[in-house]
């Protein structure tokens, strides 16, 4: 009896093997405005500052637009979440080589269900995006999938192609750092009024 001889298209005697890979789709330039505000949303936890965050969002659409682009699979957002990480990354670089910049004193606009112009809140809020804008690249991006955008574990996981195990163990010790800096920052301030 002779092994079984290989048949194109991925099967070894007429089954199967491995997984197919999926065929390449076109992104729907349409589709974008469905994910804008989870990508605000991301961009200001990512950035600690929502002026920020409308530009990298921004630019984030601008760069999704500029040509065709094709995805594997069906998890758009996904992938925008990585076009969103990457811009913000390559600002990172582009702000290291530049002289920082002093920003305007503007009145913020409220989002979603937070008043924001409540100054108690809009101070609560930005405190809370600072902390999670100081957290480590991998633990802010958990934080900024499962918390701020509202990914489930294994939605974040393979937007952040990782293991779901990994965004469990690390959203669960960055929430801890989260709390520690908001907790000692008021501490601090309460030592400074009273």
């Amino acid at each position: 009896m002779s092994a079984p001889s290989a048949v194109a298209g991925g099967t070894v005697g007429g089954v199967s093997v491995g997984r197919s890979p999926a065929l390449p789709r076109r992104f729907d330039p349409q589709s974008l405005g469905e994910h804008v505000d989870r990508l605000y949303r991301a961009a200001w936890a990512m950035c600690g500052d929502p002026h920020d965050a409308e530009d990298l969002v921004q630019e984030t659409c601008a760069r999704v637009l500029a040509r065709p682009r094709w995805l594997r699979g069906s998890d758009d957002f996904g992938y925008l979440l990585r076009v969103l990480h990457n811009a913000h990354v390559s600002r990172l670089r582009r702000a290291g080589r530049r002289p920082n910049e002093v920003p305007l004193e503007e009145e913020q606009e409220p989002r979603g269900g937070l008043d924001l112009r409540d100054p108690h809140t809009a101070f609560e809020v930005n405190e809370l995006f600072a902390a999670i804008a100081a957290l480590p690249s991998d633990a802010r991006e958990v934080v900024v999938a499962v918390d701020v955008v509202g990914l489930s574990y294994g939605e974040a996981a393979r937007a952040l192609r990782v293991k779901e195990a990994t965004v469990t163990t690390r959203l669960h010790r960055a929430r801890r750092r989260v709390v520690a800096t908001v907790e000692t920052a008021r501490k601090a301030e309460n030592r400074v009024t009273a």
